[in-house]
């Protein structure tokens, strides 16, 4: 129990000297329009996380206490990376013709009505809920992202900002999750384990109509029709390697991140716990979710610092590398808990790397005008990998040699990038343009982008 609360502290003192030596350091912008830009999507952004993290402790407690059949709740979860594999593959690259601005709003819509499906004690009602809920989170991991990359460089800002406001983002998404953990536990305790999830619907509210009055519209190529965009986004994963290893990092990493959401407390609970040692499963889950949040936190503060030493592709190389050998300790010594929750912090602070470098390698390489659609084709592999997993009933040590075995390829598919970017230049990404008929389909040709000089920041946005 000790370590869990006395490493939380230790934890808050370094990310809070990090912050402030990053924040000292960090390139900033006096532009107001680029401050009031950043802030108008940051706290959106947020708000689409905190509806996200204020379901997320309560699904399984929910459907527990529905009375649901231990089959039957691995079946709902199951449903909802299915949906996100299939349906929210469809929905979600509906952002590069019908708007970016629109597929957001659709988020809200899908998400708010799975909120409302859990107030039924009904197995078919919640499947549906599920299937909504996987479905808005490719929507959540793509639109987004796709609509800040867009305006930011349609307005014209400096694209070394770019990556800035992606490791705020980080840093935001973690503090969010941190209060939306109280302010779920708050409401629980008073009104039950559905009332977290009106909490949510109300956040959706919210940030549904901040995007309806602040944002504006913005599409990838809204000339061709979806078969099109299908198309154009497997003709490129064929032709540019490097797109196709950014989604191979993207997918591999993140199918081992969502398998340890999965199998981390299972790993750090004691097979005899007691009362006196904390309780019925004998960990405190807040003070360690926190630390785990703070450590990401920490991580995109790294970030930052990483950037000024070198290229994204090529540290990346060593955060993998990291994360890997992290989760060798609960694959290889797993009855060690406190050298466990050591790697699991670890690991976790290569999640804070991860996120901003991975959004500022999508900006750098994803075609424009297919954006979201090649976003959520990289989704399809991650969400195969984590229903691979919830369907077979491995011990927890090989399903931690699964997850070191992703790391390692996903370090490999980076060692390739980084090769490929170092002889090829950036790829071809169109400049972007507010009028959705000028937008090159893929009848035109794009116009290629030129290296960056050198003695800019290594970590380029797309021009």
């Amino acid at each position: 129990m000790a370590i869990f609360i006395s490493s939380f502290w230790v934890l808050v003192v370094i990310c809070c000297l990090l912050y402030f030596f990053t924040k000292s350091s960090n390139l900033k912008s006096e532009d107001g329009a680029f401050k009031k830009f950043q802030m108008v999507y940051l706290v959106v952004y947020a708000l689409a996380m905190a509806a996200d993290w204020l379901q997320g402790p309560y699904v399984y407690a929910l459907y527990d206490s529905y009375n649901m059949s231990k089959s039957e709740i691995e079946q709902l979860f199951v449903a909802g990376f299915g949906a996100s594999m299939v349906f929210g593959t469809i929905v979600g690259s509906f952002a590069d013709k019908y708007g970016r601005k629109t597929n957001c709003l659709l988020y809200g819509l899908l998400y708010g009505l799975s909120c409302l499906t859990k107030h039924f004690n009904n197995f078919w009602i919640l499947m549906l809920g599920r299937l909504l809920g996987g479905t808005a989170t490719s929507i959540l991991y793509s639109a987004f992202e796709s609509w800040l990359v867009y305006e930011h460089n349609s307005r014209g800002f400096d694209k070394e900002l770019l990556s800035s406001i992606f490791s705020n983002a980080t840093l935001s998404n973690s503090i969010v999750a941190i209060i939306a953990g109280l302010v779920a536990q708050k409401f629980a305790d008073h009104f039950g384990y559905v009332a977290p999830f009106d909490v949510s619907l109300t956040v959706l509210v919210i940030m549904c109509v901040m995007i309806v009055i602040l944002w504006s519209q913005n599409y990838g190529d809204a000339q061709a029709s979806m078969t099109d965009s299908y198309q154009s986004a497997v003709t490129y994963l064929k032709t540019d390697s490097k797109i196709l290893c950014l989604g191979l990092i993207q997918s591999l990493f993140e199918g081992a991140m969502y398998t340890f959401v999965l199998e981390w407390t299972p790993a750090l609970t004691p097979d005899k716990a007691t009362p006196a040692e904390g309780g019925e499963t004998g960990i405190p889950h807040g003070w360690i979710f926190a630390g785990f949040m703070v450590a990401i936190m920490i991580g995109s503060s790294l970030f930052t610092i990483l950037c000024k030493l070198g290229k994204v592709e090529s540290f990346m190389r060593s955060v993998l590398f990291v994360a890997a050998a992290s989760l060798c300790v609960p694959a290889f010594i797993p009855e060690n808990q406190s050298l466990v929750f050591i790697s699991f912090l670890v690991f976790e602070v290569c999640v804070g790397i991860f996120w901003p470098s991975m959004g500022t390698m999508r900006g750098k390489y994803v075609p424009e005008q297919v954006r979201s659609t090649i976003m959520n084709f990289f989704r399809i592999p991650l969400n195969f990998i984590v229903i691979l997993i919830l369907l077979q009933d491995f011990p927890r040590v090989v399903i931690f040699r699964c997850c070191v075995g992703f790391l390692c390829a996903s370090f490999v598919m980076q060692q390739i990038l980084y090769k490929l970017s170092q002889t090829t230049s950036t790829s071809a990404v169109p400049a972007p343009t507010k009028d959705p008929g000028s937008i090159p389909s893929k009848h035109q040709s794009v116009p290629s982008v030129t290296s960056v000089d050198k003695e800019k920041v290594p970590v380029d946005g797309v021009v």
